[in-house]
């Protein structure tokens, strides 16, 4: 059993995650070594149905954040930004460069989110700050 999975089996004894939440990550890792047939992991398994991002913080507590996203709902908002008055889009632009992220809401398209979507099949970034923090996004089918 290699290191990440006996990981997991420790935070689901500890009650870091929950049993589903422990299943996922396992589903995760045994993804990541099964290649897709025929090598388009996206046409294999069908359209992308959720985005799920879960915060785990290392240490005594392990507090958490599990949130279940429906694509639908990330493709509406990517259309109805679109519709989004000049002015709008600017404040929102001016928001998002004040809190450090240099991002041009109106240059967002649909096909931007599928792309995004298709490359986002698993991944895991490690915060450091206060405390150390594990962000996860996937794509559940």
């Amino acid at each position: 059993m290699n290191d990440e999975r006996m990981q997991v089996l420790q935070m689901v004894a500890s009650g870091q995650v929950t049993a589903e939440e422990g299943g996922f990550l396992l589903a995760a890792l045994d993804h990541d070594g099964a290649p897709a047939a025929g090598g388009d992991a996206v046409a294999a398994q069908g359209r992308p149905r959720y985005l799920r991002v879960m915060v785990t913080e290392h240490g005594e507590h392990g507090k958490k954040v599990n949130v279940r996203v429906p694509i639908q709902l990330l493709r509406a908002g990517v259309k109805l930004g679109t519709m989004l008055p000049d002015q709008a889009k600017d404040k929102v632009n001016d928001a998002l460069r004040q809190k450090g992220a240099a991002f041009d809401i109106s240059g967002l398209k649909a096909e931007d989110l599928d792309l995004l979507l298709e490359h986002l099949d698993d991944l895991t970034v490690d915060v450091e700050g206060d405390k150390s923090s594990t962000v996860r996004f996937s794509v559940e089918r």
